[in-house]
């Protein structure tokens, strides 16, 4: 059954401006509330406005530019006209910031479906149901009600009035757990903060490497927060990293080992920040990424471009043997890990690992050790994910 979003933006918040304009993670309430509704499948999206002032229209626009099908409607009838007949619609009430596990459980209804809070102190800002019940701000209506709403709805406000018919008709009712979040009605930005603080807490992805883990979650925690306000794609930044890893490899070519070096450290963080952003705007980066795939054999390039440079410049085949040796290793043990998890993954060779682990190495200036370190530590790396793979269940159990 096809699956659509009916949106509000016409009521203000304590400024006088719109509630849908408050900011959340970098971007407007209005484009989160879209994120989730597209995250969960639903196309399209209306949002029922009276008017569209600048802001407004440039969050259209932005959504619109990542793909979104959205829609202002200035009336009901017309935002009926959007939706397919028989289609289910997800409301979600001006204001509302939603989880997004909460509107994709929604989504999965296979009737209409209210959220619900007890009607308790804690909830008395949100809109009663009756004497045991408020509406938590999201429903899973049909198009039908929403299309009789329409035809008597008068001077009533849309959302309460569908919400009510959608009740009256027997629609589900379910309670939202405390325990998985819960959604903030907001009237001004102060209350979205704890929920911002949140979002960006949940947008840290698993750390796969003591680099990651241990020496760049600062650095990642910082540029998030500076970029996610700003127009910068996710896409962008993974093709940077690539950039400036082949950027590194041509430095070390050419004997420029510290400026090679220092592009390759900087590249380190950009992946995982491009994957925390586009969480964050709910458009998670695809599993298959050709910039991201093209890290792993960028780094290679960079370790065997050292290699060549150190033996033609006094060390002799040894150093570039060992880039080599390194390399097959790490592409080796990178395969054997696809096959189990070990215990000690974050200790193992990784792109991230490697070009962290050549900071001391290059402040005393003995990038041979560098290449033999790197080889022992890839071997080694394999070796262990041989072992983790062979071993009986219990003892790889984390």
């Amino acid at each position: 059954m096809a699956l659509g979003a009916l949106l509000g933006a016409y009521h203000e918040d304590d400024s006088g401006g719109l509630r849908a304009l408050l900011p959340v993670a970098g971007r407007s309430l209005l484009e989160y509330q879209a994120g989730c509704a597209s995250a969960a499948g639903a196309a399209p999206i209306v949002i029922v406005v009276e008017r569209v002032p600048a802001a407004l229209q440039d969050a259209i626009e932005r959504l619109r530019l990542d793909g979104i099908p959205i829609f202002p409607a200035s009336d009901v009838d017309e935002a009926v006209t959007r939706f397919e007949a028989g289609s289910l619609i997800l409301l979600i009430g001006d204001g509302i910031a939603p989880p997004a596990d909460l509107v994709s459980a929604l989504a999965e209804e296979p009737e209409p479906a209210v959220a619900t809070f007890p009607d308790d102190e804690a909830h008395e800002a949100f809109e009663r149901i009756d004497g045991e019940a408020r509406w938590a701000g999201v429903a899973l209506v049909d198009a039908k009600t929403l299309a009789s709403t329409a035809t008597m709805l008068g001077d009533w406000d849309l959302q309460s009035t569908l919400l009510r018919r959608t009740l009256q008709e027997g629609a589900l009712r379910l309670p939202v757990a405390p325990d998985g979040g819960e959604p903030i009605l907001a009237d001004s930005p102060e209350q979205l903060e704890a929920f911002q603080r949140g979002l960006v807490a949940a947008s840290r992805g698993t750390r796969r490497d003591w680099a990651s883990r241990y020496i760049l979650p600062p650095v990642e925690e910082f540029a998030t927060a500076q970029l996610m306000e700003t127009g910068v794609r996710p896409g962008w930044l993974v093709w940077a990293a690539f950039a400036l890893t082949l950027a590194g490899a041509a430095a070390f070519s050419k004997g420029w080992l510290v400026a090679g070096l220092a592009m390759l450290v900087i590249s380190t963080p950009l992946d995982t920040i491009a994957a925390r952003l586009a969480t964050l705007r709910l458009r998670p980066l695809p599993v298959r990424m050709l910039s991201r795939d093209l890290l792993w054999p960028a780094a290679g390039i960079a370790l065997l471009a050292l290699g060549i440079w150190e033996w033609g410049h006094g060390t002799g085949w040894g150093a570039v043997m060992a880039a080599v040796a390194a390399a097959a290793f790490a592409q080796a043990a990178r395969t054997e890990a696809g096959a189990n998890g070990a215990v000690w993954g974050v200790w193992l060779f990784s792109r991230r690992n490697a070009i962290l682990a050549a900071i001391p190495f290059a402040l005393f200036g003995d990038w041979t050790l560098y290449l033999i370190t790197m080889f022992v530590y890839a071997a080694g790396s394999f070796f262990a994910l041989q072992h983790f793979r062979r071993a009986p269940p219990e003892l790889t159990r984390s």
